[in-house]
């Protein structure tokens, strides 16, 4: 494991898009991105708290706003809010992925009850999934039929089919008793999911049906969130922090970001 880049509040959603690893620092109210040689920008968003990150076809990135449960949309200029979503959902919302079409999927983190909603790209909103226990990272395969969603309370990985209007449909365990609670997760080129457990402090592949491949230790730390980028999509990218719970956080600058060179690649979305 080699540390890239430190010095940020509580990192979220790691992207990776055009060369660069994009991130959201919640507590710092921002968005920065890291070249793989460790420079650092920063894109500030007084007032929101940036979760969920995803590239529309266009390029423009959407942020999902955990608190005030919003999606901004920000075109390399300027940052608008394209929908308030406190109406629709239950709870504060969090991660996020967005397809080839534009379809953005979001989770909203109750701890019972909460939901899939889905942000089109003409901007309306359906709920597409319920009853989740507190979704959180998620991915689609690269077949594009295949949703599978990160249910940290459940403990446990969750598949939905989804159909060619976007709907999802048939709930299925990916894998389940989980040594902790996954938070961001990505899929590699096997079908296999990299999962941040959070209060495990490690970060694991694991295939479906709940075996463990792989597991990267990272002592007392939180494993708050991963991505596969990088040439070839080889790079695991691993945000992790000094507490898995962001209100102990506050005016800190203890979250770090390292990478691990994998040897299966990255597929799928993100």
């Amino acid at each position: 494991m080699k540390p890239l880049a430190n010095g940020f509040c509580f990192g979220e959603g790691p992207r990776w898009f055009e060369g660069l690893l994009w991130f959201s620092d919640m507590l710092d109210e921002a968005v920065h991105t890291v070249t793989l040689s460790g420079a650092v920008t920063t894109l500030p968003l007084p007032g929101h708290t940036p979760s969920g990150l995803g590239f529309r076809p266009d390029g423009s990135l959407l942020i999902v706003s955990a608190e005030d449960r919003q999606v901004l949309r920000y075109d390399g200029e300027t940052v608008t809010p394209v929908a308030d979503l406190a109406n629709t959902v239950p709870a504060n919302l969090g991660d996020m992925v967005v397809d080839d079409a534009g379809r953005a999927y979001i989770g909203s983190q109750a701890f019972e009850g909460g939901v899939i909603v889905r942000l089109d790209p003409d901007d309306a909103v359906t709920v597409v999934a319920k009853d989740l226990d507190f979704p959180n990272g998620m991915v689609i395969t690269p077949d594009r039929r295949t949703l599978i969603v990160a249910e940290s309370i459940g403990r446990r990985l969750t598949s939905y089919t989804i159909d060619e209007a976007g709907a999802l449909h048939d709930r299925r365990v990916f894998a389940d008793g989980l040594d902790g609670p996954p938070d961001g997760i990505a899929l590699d080129a096997q079908g296999a999911v990299w999962t941040s457990m959070t209060l495990a402090h490690q970060f694991e592949r694991i295939t479906l049906g709940g075996t463990v491949t792989h597991r990267i230790d990272i002592g007392e730390r939180a494993a708050i969130a991963c991505t596969l980028g990088g040439p070839e999509r080889r790079t695991l990218f691993l945000l992790s922090s000094a507490d898995a719970y962001p209100e102990r956080l506050k005016g800190t600058r203890l979250c770090q970001l390292d990478t691990v060179t994998v040897d299966v690649p990255g597929a799928g979305l993100p």
